[in-house]
Parts: C-alpha cells; sequence; structure tokens
C-alpha cells in the first residue's frame, strides 16, 4: 500500500511540473555591448575566424579538458566550432550569414538540454579607431525540460555572453600579431 502512495504522490508531482512548464517562458534574449579600441573590421575578423574565435569565446574554458572542432572556410558561411566539455556540455556554432557590419551564427547547444538559437553581432564604428559590439543571443527552450531549466540556462548563458565580451575586448586590444594561446 505504501508503494502506490509514492507512486501516485511521484505522478503527482510530474503532473505538476509538466504543467508549471506550460507556463513557463518558451524562450530568451540576450542583448550586450561593448567598445573596444580597435577598428571595426580586425574586431569582425577576431569574431568571424574561429581560429581567433576560440582564443576569447566563453565556451572556450581555460582549465577544462575538451574536445573541439574548426571546419570550413574562415570567415564564409558554413565556417563551424563545435566543442565537448565536461564542464558545459556540448554544442556548434556555424556561420550563417557575414556583410560588412554584421556576422550571423547558428548556436547549438546539444548538452546538458538541447537549445537552438541566434547568435547575432553588430559592429558598428566608435570615435576614432574604436568599435562598439553587440552581441545578441536568442532562442527556444524546448518543453518540458528545457522551460524548466529555462532560468538556470538564460542565466548561465548571460553570464558566458558577457565574460565573452570581456574577454574579445582584452583579446583584441592586446593583440599584436603574436598571440597564440590565451594570455589574459
Amino acid at each position: 500500500m505504501t508503494f502506490l502512495y509514492i507512486l501516485a504522490a511521484l505522478v503527482v508531482v510530474i503532473v505538476l511540473l509538466l504543467i508549471i512548464a506550460l507556463f513557463l517562458p518558451d524562450g530568451y534574449f540576450i542583448e550586450k555591448s561593448a567598445i573596444i579600441k580597435k577598428p571595426c573590421d580586425f574586431v569582425m575578423d577576431k569574431v568571424a575566424d574561429f581560429h581567433n574565435h576560440i582564443l576569447w569565446n566563453p565556451w572556450q574554458p581555460k582549465d577544462s579538458p575538451s574536445e573541439s572542432n574548426i571546419t570550413g572556410i574562415s570567415k564564409r558561411p558554413g565556417h563551424k566550432y563545435s566543442w565537448k566539455r565536461t564542464k558545459i556540455g556540448a554544442g556548434c556554432l556555424t556561420l550563417r550569414d557575414i556583410d560588412e557590419r554584421h556576422i550571423h551564427f547558428d548556436f547549438e547547444l546539444l548538452k546538458p538540454v538541447k537549445v537552438s538559437a541566434r547568435d547575432n553581432w553588430q559592429f558598428e564604428e566608435w570615435g576614432t579607431d574604436e568599435t562598439k559590439v553587440t552581441w545578441l543571443n536568442f532562442g527556444t527552450f524546448p518543453y518540458p525540460i528545457g522551460r524548466l531549466m529555462g532560468y538556470m540556462l538564460h542565466k548561465n548563458l548571460k553570464q558566458q555572453v558577457t565574460q565573452g565580451l570581456m574577454d574579445l575586448k582584452k583579446f583584441c586590444e592586446l593583440y599584436d600579431g603574436t598571440i597564440a594561446v590565451r594570455h589574459f
């Protein structure tokens, strides 16, 4: 009889979680900006080419064992960076489109939960030899697990985007053409 009560309680909890997930946000939007003391073309190059991108981006931890792969032609649609890490899971970025002041990536997080998103960048001339960089990341959360984990995922992504912009700024402003590893 006790087993039936435990089973019934478990079913009630699962049903409640499914109902709660219906009312949680089904997506997220993050927008952050930074001013970098380098020209637009220079900064765009550090974002659009994954060989530079991996030196500053937030999905390339300094201390975590990882697997990563870069494929495609640098700064061209189809250029792709994929990763698999113990701490942050697995995912990939694929360059979808690029023009003189914008870069658009498809972002896919495969683990801990599958999330598809857009990762868009805008570069504006700002003063003399400075660039205002705006990073927008937005996507949807799958029902029900993604929505239940949505707050935590949004918070973590927001922190990673903020850290990524800070690291991009440091990388660009310290770059002298010889940096081969993360020194900042």
